[in-house]
């Protein structure tokens, strides 16, 4: 009898509150501890911006400054990658594959989408308004249009006061 690979599920983290409230909503409503066999594999990807990205046009002297940003990239991913996987164990998940890449997030999670052959991409929203999207692009609505699967955007309820 032939063992059926189970799909693979994609989650976008990265380090903003609403990235994480969409890895936890994905592991709350898929993954229940009652279930002996979880729906998917999952995969957690981290964008990380390169250093020139990061502080943009630095002009001279800025090659200075691209080992301390590099540095403090590296320290922002491992703090993601640790606290995305204190959030699936925290949720009996163990088998989670976690993996950091180099380059802007839409096309990271797109190109992530294809390798692993993913039926779903989870992505959180963070709600920027038409002109902040609009000078800082939505990864989001990016990957609702050129990813080559389903995308759900998990958008964290606003909190009324």
């Amino acid at each position: 009898m032939a063992t059926t690979e189970k799909p693979v599920m994609l989650v976008g983290i990265d380090e903003s509150e609403q990235s994480f409230y969409a890895l936890e909503w994905a592991l709350d409503h898929f993954f229940t501890p009652f279930s002996p066999n979880f729906p998917f594999n999952i995969i957690l990807v981290h964008a990380k911006p390169t250093p020139t990205s990061a502080i943009g046009f630095a002009g001279p002297g800025g090659a200075e400054v691209l080992p301390y940003v590099e540095a403090d990239l590296k320290k922002i991913s491992a703090r993601v990658v640790e606290k995305a996987k204190e959030l699936c164990h925290s949720r009996s998940v163990q088998d989670v594959v976690v993996e950091v890449i180099e380059g802007d997030a839409r096309n990271v999670l797109c190109e992530a989408v294809e390798k692993h052959h993913a039926s779903i991409l989870v992505v959180g929203s963070h709600g920027y308004g038409a002109i902040k999207r609009a000078v800082l692009g939505s990864v989001s609505d990016y990957c609702a249009h050129h990813a080559h699967c389903s995308v759900m955007i998990v958008k964290k309820p606003k909190i009324k006061h």
